[in-house]
């Protein structure tokens, strides 16, 4: 016999999400609008939040999702941001800090100054401040979950995408101190770490024969990540289901990055 349960339920909770008007931004928040959240879509062009939002809002009810527009690498953008969100949907309980850039790809003995900056700015900073805005929100509540997008890159040196990976290393360090910052006021924070996904963000990486061959014959699932499988664990880490896990750096990877 099936028991109701209410372990993944976010009715009432308000989730933020940037980065999220494709791609797995936009599967995440889709998937908490499914379980009853009311999500912000936002990203750098608002025609695209609100189409991510016309969708989410058939899906799941008018007013499941509002689009604000929001470019993550100015402070006071993300200010607005955040104030909107209050205004609109209410204090925050659920933030997903999705957002990245990976302007450069190759050795980091020829990156340039500009695109050093840019990736530990947009990668890193911006997270940290965005996390600062919302915690207040969530030490206020005694609770709430944030989430910070990193990558399994982060596990390992890359002769193509150093920077990138010092960003994303850079993450899960952010939100294991967030986690032991904020513990105490039920606050908790952990990076989610994708493997290759199939997103138009990382085409470069996946969209060759190499890299269909590789997933298909190394990778323990046997295929690329799709979107959608960001799904679960964000619903998760949102959730009560996760109530006791903090500070901690999950792959979905398909099983290529194990114990890490």
């Amino acid at each position: 016999m099936a028991v109701e349960t209410r372990l993944f339920d976010l009715t009432g909770k308000v989730a933020l999400l940037t980065g999220a008007s494709k791609g797995m931004g936009y599967a995440m928040a889709e998937g908490l609008a499914e379980h009853g959240a009311r999500v912000v879509v936002s990203s750098r062009k608002i025609d695209q939040c609100e189409a991510a939002c016309e969708r989410i809002n058939a899906r799941c009810g008018e007013g499941s999702a509002v689009a604000v527009a929001c470019n993550i690498g100015y402070k006071d953008q993300l200010e607005a941001l955040v104030g909107e969100t209050r205004e609109r949907l209410g204090p925050i309980d659920i933030v997903v800090a999705n957002a990245g850039v990976n302007p450069f790809y190759g050795p980091m003995a020829e990156i340039p100054d500009s695109a050093f900056d840019k990736i530990m700015n947009s990668n890193v900073r911006s997270n940290h401040w965005l996390c600062q805005m919302v915690a207040k929100d969530m030490v206020a509540k005694g609770g709430g979950s944030i989430m910070i997008t990193a990558s399994t890159g982060a596990f390992t040196p890359s002769l193509s995408l150093g920077t990138y990976a010092i960003s994303k290393l850079a993450d899960i360090a952010l939100a294991r101190n967030l986690a032991l910052e904020y513990g105490p006021h039920g606050v908790r924070a952990n990076a989610i770490c994708p493997g290759l996904i199939k997103t138009d963000f990382a085409r470069a990486l996946w969209d060759n024969e190499t890299a269909k061959r590789n997933a298909e014959t190394s990778t323990p699932l046997r295929r690329l990540g799709e979107a959608d499988d960001l799904k679960g664990i964000a619903v998760f880490l949102a959730s009560d289901a996760s109530a006791y896990v903090t500070g901690q750096a999950i792959a979905v990877c398909g099983g290529t990055h194990m114990w890490r």
